[in-house]
């Protein structure tokens, strides 16, 4: 763990970051795609999980044990673009398993919502420093809202303690985790209104 910032902000950084997220996230929606089936929800989830989170996470961090960049959530916007584009291309592979293996149509909703999410981070990221984990926090929240119905918008205080965390820890400043906290509702969010 880095050692920026009080150690509740490190915690959640840490415990609500994108990999955490990416994995729980795929789950619910599975839960929901096959109505409550085990086997489908952890075989679906788990896909997802793989190619979205853990995969890339894997490759992040062996990229930062070598020095290639400033840590596991590599600070320097300028050193961001080979990361997402290794996401990115994890998120693809995925997404063709899951065509081929004729997932359901909320799951693809929800990797299609990520991919496009992590498009917009990366244009954006060519010109300013947005924050991924507010961005993900934020469109997960608006993801299993649609799904599970309004209370679970009480999930938003989550999203709060995440953007305070990234000031926090000074990986971000106000105006770009507001922005990220925009933006995976806006975009991602949208997405999966949309094809779902």
């Amino acid at each position: 763990m880095d050692s920026t910032g009080p150690l509740a902000a490190r915690v959640v950084t840490e415990a609500l970051s994108p990999a955490v997220v990416v994995v729980a996230l795929p789950l619910a929606v599975a839960w929901h795609a096959t109505a409550g089936s085990v086997s489908a929800t952890v075989g679906w989830g788990l896909l997802v999980a793989v190619f979205y989170s853990v995969l890339p996470m894997a490759f992040v961090v062996r990229g930062a044990r070598r020095g290639r960049w400033d840590g596991h959530w590599v600070r320097d916007r300028a050193h961001r673009t080979v990361p997402l584009l290794v996401c990115l291309l994890s998120a693809l592979a995925g997404l063709a398993i899951m065509l081929v293996g004729g997932a359901p149509r909320t799951v693809v909703a929800l990797a299609w919502s990520m991919i496009i999410t992590l498009m917009a981070c990366l244009l954006i990221t060519r010109w300013w420093k947005i924050s991924v984990h507010a961005t993900v926090a934020a469109g997960a929240v608006a993801v299993v809202t649609f799904l599970y119905g309004p209370w679970l918008l009480l999930l938003a205080l989550l999203v709060a303690l995440v953007c305070w965390s990234r000031v926090a820890v000074a990986d971000h400043t106000v105006p770009q985790v507001v922005a990220g906290a925009l933006l995976g509702p806006v975009v991602g969010g949208a997405v999966f209104l949309a094809l779902s």
